[in-house]
């Protein structure tokens, strides 16, 4: 019997880990099953009247090494599309205008941003406190190290612009582990940051860029319909809900001398067997899919917050929109205490070519997220009336738009509150308890696209352990599970 790895998710992790899968196993039967009428979750290119309008993420760094050998191994390196070099610059709204983030020493001390004081409380970072609480908030490291107000106007935008959250919600450890590494090995972020710049001067470090923003010629889509088309429509079926799981009976499975530790699929038109199973959906979906098979396996992962997002996609004529407000960097962030509803906004024609007809702008704006939940829920009226203000209030933009597109997510960005990780911990546990079960995608240990590639590898090697498995062994595992 051939062994089989059902994949329960066609967004960006669970084709990747198909794909990876494949690239180690042919031998292996792998299934994709999607319950959308399309696969890709929320990267999905809409192409309106010559505008590009992306659903989800418009792009990816570029710094990724997984990320980028799937590229290369799927075909699609002719069809990248580096951002603009203006797309470096970027804004965030403060005081009534729209101030440029500095990026160097020189630029922050003259920029309007902060204030004197709020400026030299940044430059006493390298003797903040220590940590007291093992898992702090976003907003409490940032406050700890780099006082409230440039945690206020530098540290909750960004956070808004990644997660659409909370600061004094997120977890610091889970959102950005990385500060949280420097922090322990340097004593401080200043120290950290100097020690890496001379590691990697000295050849002691990889010297890895930064990472440039990235898309492709047909937008986020191109991606998706690479590793579709890879897998084959056998593999990949769309419109296909799995509405539960549950292990086959073990003795069945002795009597049939079957080896391997098997799991039953239930589909909306019928159930699919299979030696491992990957969920990679959002959580929530995940926990639908397991409260009868593990309610409380199930309970942990209804525990993991989303934050609903609305996308307004606006286009203009180009002449009038940058008579108001000239596009030159990739777009602009709005604080909280600021008074605007808006999240933000990209300019999506100043960061990559091709994303509106000639003589066209496309702009896209975000709009409700952790602390504003009521937005996704607005008329698309509603919501056009609080973006045009708000652009009007931030860019001086009071053009009318000739096309418009509101993009709504219910689920929007996973929300790694505080004990997210020692939560991941207990769910690591319970899944032991289930060999062959697997959970992946962008709930659990990193949202951007490269996060959920860079982990394919790794949860495809775990599932193929277990089909692999020696036939003596499984078969002890089964008579005693």
């Amino acid at each position: 019997m051939v062994p089989r790895i059902i994949v329960v998710g066609a967004g960006v992790a669970g084709l990747s880990i198909a794909w990876s899968i494949k690239r180690r196993a042919a031998d292996v039967d792998v299934i994709v099953l999607e319950r959308s009428a399309r696969a890709g979750g929320n990267i999905r290119t809409e192409h309106l009247d010559g505008y590009v309008c992306e659903w989800g993420p418009d792009g990816f760094l570029d710094n990724a090494p997984a990320t980028l050998a799937l590229i290369a191994d799927l075909g699609l390196n002719s069809r990248l599309l580096p951002s603009s070099d203006q797309a470096r610059k970027r804004y965030i709204f403060r005081n009534g205008r729209l101030c440029e983030v500095p990026t160097s020493v020189g630029g922050f001390l003259k920029s309007p941003l902060l204030s004197t004081r709020g400026k030299l409380r940044v430059m006493c970072e390298p003797f903040a406190a220590s940590r007291e609480n093992d898992d702090e908030s976003v907003r409490e490291f940032a406050t700890r190290r780099i006082g409230s107000e440039a945690a206020s106007v530098l540290v909750d935008p960004m956070i808004a612009g990644v997660f659409a959250g909370d600061p004094d919600a997120l977890s610091l450890k889970a959102c950005f582990p990385r500060l949280r590494h420097i922090e322990d090995d340097h004593g401080g972020l200043v120290r950290g940051l100097l020690a890496t710049r001379r590691s990697r001067h000295a050849g002691d470090a990889p010297g890895a860029p930064s990472g440039r923003l990235t898309s492709f010629v047909g937008g986020m889509s191109d991606l998706i319909d690479g590793l579709a088309h890879s897998l084959g429509p056998a593999a990949v079926r769309t419109s296909l809900p799995v509405v539960g799981i549950r292990r086959e009976e073990t003795r069945r499975r002795v009597a049939e001398e079957f080896a391997g530790r098997r799991y039953e699929v239930m589909t909306s038109t019928g159930s699919l067997e299979g030696d491992a199973v990957i969920l990679s959906g959002p959580a929530a979906e995940s926990a639908a899919m397991l409260r009868n098979f593990d309610t409380p396996l199930a309970g942990q992962l209804d525990l993991i917050p989303t934050a609903p997002l609305a996308v307004v996609c606006l286009g203009y004529d180009a002449a009038a929109l940058q008579a108001q407000r000239r596009l030159d960097g990739f777009g602009f962030l709005a604080p909280r205490q600021e008074g605007v509803r808006i999240l933000g906004a990209l300019w999506e024609t100043s960061i990559y070519q091709h994303r509106a007809p000639e003589g066209k702008a496309l702009l896209r704006v975000m709009i409700g997220g952790a602390r504003d939940r009521e937005a996704i829920s607005l008329t698309d009226a509603e919501l056009l009336q609080i973006v045009r203000t708000d652009l009007r209030r931030t860019m001086n933009v009071s053009a009318v738009p000739e096309l418009v597109r509101v993009l709504r997510h219910p689920r929007g960005i996973p929300q790694y509150v505080k004990g997210h990780v020692a939560r991941l911990h207990q769910v690591d546990a319970m899944l032991k308890g289930h060999p062959g079960l697997f959970l992946a995608g962008n709930s659990y240990r990193g949202v951007s696209i490269n996060a959920c590639i860079a982990d394919a590898g790794s949860v495809a090697d775990a599932a193929l352990d277990v089909v692999r498995a020696p036939r003596s062994a499984a078969l002890v595992d089964a008579v005693s599970a």
